[in-house]
This record gives C-alpha cells, sequence and structure tokens, in this order.
C-alpha cells in the first residue's frame, strides 16, 4: 500500500546545490514555517526562534565561516538559522518559561505542578544545570524535531533541503548579534537549514539495514 510519508523519506536527501532559478512561493513556505512551528518539545516550551536569511549580502558574510553550506547559500530558494534558547531563557525560574506556563491556561495548582516537576527535570533527572552549554544543548536538541518535521514536510510538497551544522559557532554568534541584531544573551545557533528545488538528481540512499539499528525484547 502506498504510503506518502515514506515516498517522501525516499524523496528527501541533503541537497547541496539548488536550482537557483526556481523560487518557493511564499504560501508554500509559510506551510513549511507552519511545520516547524506546530512541531513538540519537551514541556511543550518551543525553545526554538526560525530566522529566515534572503539578503544576498548578508548571506554573502555567513558563507565566510559556514563552510558546510558553500553550495547552499548562493542558491537556495530559503536559507534559515534556527536559534535554541540559552539558560537565560530556559532555565526553570526564568520570565520566558513562566510565561509559557501561562500560556497553558492551566489551573494555578496545576501550574505549580507543573513548574516543580520542570525544576526537578533539570536539576535531578538531567542535570542540566551542570553548565550553561548543557542547558543549551537540551534546548538545541528539541529545535532538531521542528528541523526534521519542515524537511519530512518540505519533501511531502516536492521541495528539497539540507541541514547544515558546518559553521563556525563563535563567527555565528557574532553575526547574529552584529548583523541580524539579535539577544545572543537569550538566543543561540543550533544549526542551519536550506530550501529549495534540487538542480540535480541524488544518488540512491545509502543506509543500514533495519535489523542493524532495532533491537526487540518480547
Amino acid at each position: 500500500m502506498e504510503n506518502r510519508f515514506l515516498d517522501a523519506m525516499m524523496f528527501r536527501h541533503a541537497c547541496k546545490e539548488f536550482d537557483s532559478s526556481k523560487k518557493i512561493s511564499d504560501e508554500d513556505f509559510n506551510t513549511i514555517l507552519e511545520m516547524g512551528r506546530l512541531s513538540p518539545s519537551s514541556f511543550g516550551f518551543e525553545p526554538w526562534r526560525f530566522v529566515i536569511v534572503q539578503n544576498e549580502a548578508l548571506r554573502e558574510k555567513l558563507k565566510l565561516f559556514t563552510w558546510g553550506a558553500q553550495g547552499q547559500l548562493p542558491t537556495a530558494s530559503h536559507f534559515m538559522i534556527i536559534l535554541a534558547r540559552k539558560k537565560k531563557g530556559m532555565i526553570y525560574n526564568s520570565e520566558y518559561i513562566k510565561s509559557m506556563l501561562d500560556k497553558k491556561q492551566l489551573p494555578d495548582d496545576v501550574k505549580a505542578l507543573y513548574g516543580q516537576f520542570y525544576e526537578k527535570f533539570q536539576k535531578e533527572d538531567f542535570k542540566l544545570l551542570e553548565s550553561d552549554r548543557t542547558l543549551f544543548d537540551w534546548a538545541s536538541k528539541q529545535t532538531y524535531i521542528a528541523l526534521a518535521n519542515m524537511m519530512s514536510g518540505a519533501a511531502t510538497m516536492g521541495i528539497d533541503s539540507c541541514p547544515i551544522e558546518g559553521f563556525d559557532a563563535a563567527s555565528t554568534e557574532q553575526f547574529l548579534k552584529d548583523e541580524l541584531e539579535i539577544d545572543t544573551e537569550e538566543f543561540g545557533a543550533s544549526v542551519m537549514l536550506a530550501f529549495g528545488y534540487r538542480l540535480d538528481e541524488p544518488r540512491g540512499k545509502t543506509r543500514q539495514e533495519l535489523e542493524a539499528v532495532t533491537q526487540w525484547y518480547n
């Protein structure tokens, strides 16, 4: 039986260069953004921000320290930097977490219990407060859920993508601060993501067999 999602997974590949003459429509790209926005996250705290860089001059500056996107930056229809919140926003008693708890519209006693669970989770279960980087890396894990949903969702629409970790983190953070005026006390770069339409057909997928990556205990 046909499975549209599996078909999309077979279609999807890390596109290294796009057909620069083809652009994703505003309607289609907004749909992709909605796929990211509606993604799940731990505790439902949505620690992400999607920054879309369309300006050619800004993309040229990104190329200087984004070695993994040399082919994508000049050719992608849309280029995104996915930000993750840092400790300032993600620690259990932050103003951001308080605002997200309020957004859930829970009774006060349930909201207080929810907050207690989150505090225990950070302090004891996952020990996320050992360093600022530990907490940022945990927040970044959540952004990869949105990353995957946007890539897979785009594939169902016949739109190509490429996730990019090949960048200098310190230079990227300086770029965010100086060029995009982003509060780098609150946000850091988690991963980048390019979208467009493939220039060439990819070679076939190479993956481990299912038996090599699964274990069953019946």
